[in-house]
């Protein structure tokens, strides 16, 4: 079957014009009424209750889980499901943010006045500002839209980009007001990858049943046999008052090894590299990896209050899957 390129090229450009538009048009949103909205979600002692019906749904189970991961919390409703009991998940002091293209929708007509018979605050998200859950609203959030991407001006696709969009835009100007920073947001996400970068210190990661040491006069088998036992690559050296001199890597060893010809006549002194790459005890796994890989090493020397304490390997940072 042969499908032209250029006209799958032309619909997938179409789209993406279609919805940057109605990201534009978004702009006229940002109004008092969205002030309003922004500040009352600030100042609530209660949670966001986010409901919807069919795409709009889907936007809202969307938009809880952001408002959630960065500060607000949140849950979601589904507004059919509200009718049938699920209205009862709504506290006294909740604010209630419904979502709906039309704004017309049957569910909204029954569930939107016992919102209003029960106290709580109603939020509108529409396109039509004229339509009866807008009436029924203390603040609207209007998102218009020109067009539909889709070519029948039918399935719900600049609508809901734009019903998304608004909701990022709601949840981050709420993040500014909060304050809320990377050490929140690992609080909150404490088993993905981006929070595991925010929180995993390397005293987490490091092995602190290893502690490789040599001293200044030691000799190339000892310090083999210490860096061969530790399986870390590498081996501290530190003198008689336990101060750290140095750090001596198999490679260190083997280059030696090449260009002298009585290797074993040298000493530890003779073969490390001196003031090594250190990092603190309580640094991020992150920021260890990222020194590894600015210097092109793959194990720093860790140091608590400036004592040596151990090491930490590249391949303790991989095994964590941070990177």
């Amino acid at each position: 079957m042969n499908i032209p390129w250029e006209d799958i090229q032309k619909t997938a450009f179409e789209v993406i014009e279609k919805e940057q538009h109605a990201l534009d048009t978004l702009r006229k949103s940002i109004d008092a009424s969205f002030y309003e909205v922004v500040k009352s979600f600030y100042t609530s002692k209660g949670r966001i209750v986010i409901t919807g019906i069919g795409k709009s749904a889907l936007v809202g189970q969307k938009m809880a889980a952001t408002f959630n991961s960065t500060g607000t919390p949140a849950l979601f409703m589904h507004a059919a499901d509200a009718l049938h009991g699920d209205v009862g998940m709504v506290g006294p002091e909740d604010i209630v943010l419904c979502l709906s293209k039309s704004g017309e929708t049957e569910e909204f007509k029954v569930l939107a006045p016992l919102i209003k018979q029960a106290g709580n605050l109603l939020i509108a998200m529409v396109a039509n500002k004229h339509s009866y859950l807008a009436r029924c609203a203390d603040f609207t959030l209007v998102t218009v839209i020109p067009h539909e991407a889709c070519s029948n001006n039918l399935i719900p696709t600049s609508s809901s980009t734009a019903q998304m969009v608004l909701g990022d835009v709601l949840a981050i100007c709420l993040l500014k007001l909060r304050g809320f920073t990377p050490e929140d947001f690992a609080r909150f996400h404490p088993g993905g990858t981006l929070g595991k970068r925010m929180y995993l210190k390397v005293s987490d990661i490091m092995n602190h049943q290893l502690r490789p040491v040599v001293h200044p006069k030691s000799g190339v088998k000892d310090t083999l046999m210490i860096i061969s036992e530790n399986r870390l690559g590498a081996t501290a050296v530190l003198d008689e008052k336990d101060t750290l001199c140095g750090i001596i890597t198999d490679g260190d060893v083997r280059r030696m090894l090449e260009k002298n010809s009585n290797p074993y006549d040298l000493s530890a002194a003779d073969m490390m590299t001196r003031s090594p790459k250190t990092i603190l005890y309580d640094k991020t796994a992150i920021h260890a990896y990222n020194i590894m890989q600015s210097h092109k090493i793959t194990q720093l020397i860790v140091l608590k209050d400036k004592i040596y304490v151990g090491m930490v390997h590249i391949h303790d940072i991989i095994r964590e899957g941070i990177v």
